[in-house]
């Protein structure tokens, strides 16, 4: 059974850094795509970043996210920089084997990311 959860999130001021870590268990964690998606109060969630063996993120975290992640600790990383009020929601990491899911198969529970102006 595939379990992703979540860790990391908290409150911050605008401008201040977190990172969020994903640790995945029950799966070969190489052979997967692992994504970073949020869903802020009364929005849609969105897709932030993703990771395989090129990195690929939003437009709106471009140049202040990095997704990382370490294979040997099945974990998967966001590090967030110069946060904004805006970054506020509750991110979700995901997993599927496809190199470029559409879906993903696998979620976790999410952490909140408050970010206070």
């Amino acid at each position: 059974q595939v379990q992703l959860v979540e860790s990391g999130g908290g409150l911050v001021q605008a401008g201040d850094s977190l990172r969020l870590s994903c640790l995945a268990s029950g799966l070969t964690f190489s052979r997967y795509t692992m994504g970073w998606f949020r869903q802020a109060p009364g929005k849609e969630r969105e897709f932030v970043a993703a990771i395989r063996w090129s990195t690929y993120y939003a437009d709106s975290v471009k140049g202040r996210f990095t997704i990382s992640r370490h294979d040997a600790k099945n974990t998967v990383y966001l590090q967030m920089n110069s946060l904004k009020p805006e970054d506020t929601a509750v991110y979700y990491c995901a997993a599927d084997t496809a190199l470029a899911p559409e879906e993903y198969d696998h979620w976790g529970q999410g952490t909140q990311v408050t970010v206070s102006s």
